[in-house]
């Protein structure tokens, strides 16, 4: 297992990535939550594998860099601004459309390197979770799956439509700590039964946790992509 030495530089995302194997045939876009990094979710990698499983390019993304409302203006990796803690945190359009674009770029990029669509999983933490259920929903072409953790839903109401018709079945992780301070596990929930709701197969997962993830979690999303990439 070995980490890429290549930094993205200009308008696309810096990167961290770790390939399990050779010539990879599937990726797993992972977005941060708010003031991490690339390197957050890295430690798991190696629990998130099976034996026999392909060959994997897990890809961490760095949000840029900008000032977040909510913390006094202070500077720190953000997929966009939270202007307050409230149910509609989409205040920032600008920012979101930015992420979302970035995102899709990194998709786009896997599929330049040879790696199916229906090979490449989007996931997401917190607000990185929030730009993750955007971009996999509008891709153009049909993926493998999406993996929203301990995160909320951004434009509710017009989530169907901006869905492409291409990932109208996608199936989706969706895991939430039941003693989340910081996004509270309804907003997980709302994030399930939405996306039910419009057709989806969700498998959905509640967790004894905080704003965190967990061994069971990271046992059961091992499982789930097992299915997904088998």
């Amino acid at each position: 297992m070995k980490a890429a030495t290549g930094i993205r530089s200009g308008e696309a995302l810096e990167t961290v990535e770790i390939n399990t194997g050779p010539n990879p045939e599937a990726a797993i876009i992972w977005l941060h939550g708010l003031g991490a990094d690339g390197h957050d979710f890295e430690p798991i990698v190696p629990q998130l594998l099976w034996p026999g499983a392909p060959a994997m390019r897990f890809v961490f993304p760095h949000a840029p860099v900008r000032p977040v409302t909510i913390n006094n203006g202070m500077q720190m990796r953000a997929w966009y601004d939270i202007v307050e803690l409230s149910l509609n945190r989409d205040q920032d359009q600008q920012g979101i459309a930015q992420s979302i674009e970035q995102a899709t770029g990194l998709v786009r990029r896997e599929r330049e390197r040879g790696v199916e669509s229906e090979k490449i999983i989007l996931a997401g933490f917190s607000q990185g979770g929030a730009i993750a259920v955007q971009s996999a929903l509008a891709y153009p072409e049909t993926l493998g799956g999406l993996i929203a953790l301990s995160t909320y839903l951004l434009y509710d109401e017009d989530l169907e439509h901006r869905r492409h018709e291409s990932n109208r079945d996608l199936s989706v992780f969706v895991g939430h700590g039941t003693s989340d301070p910081m996004v509270p596990c309804f907003l997980g929930e709302q994030v399930a039964g939405r996306l039910r709701e419009i057709g989806h197969a969700v498998e959905w997962h509640s967790y004894p946790m905080m704003h965190a993830v967990c061994p069971q979690e990271i046992y059961d999303l091992a499982a789930w992509l097992r299915k997904c990439l088998a």
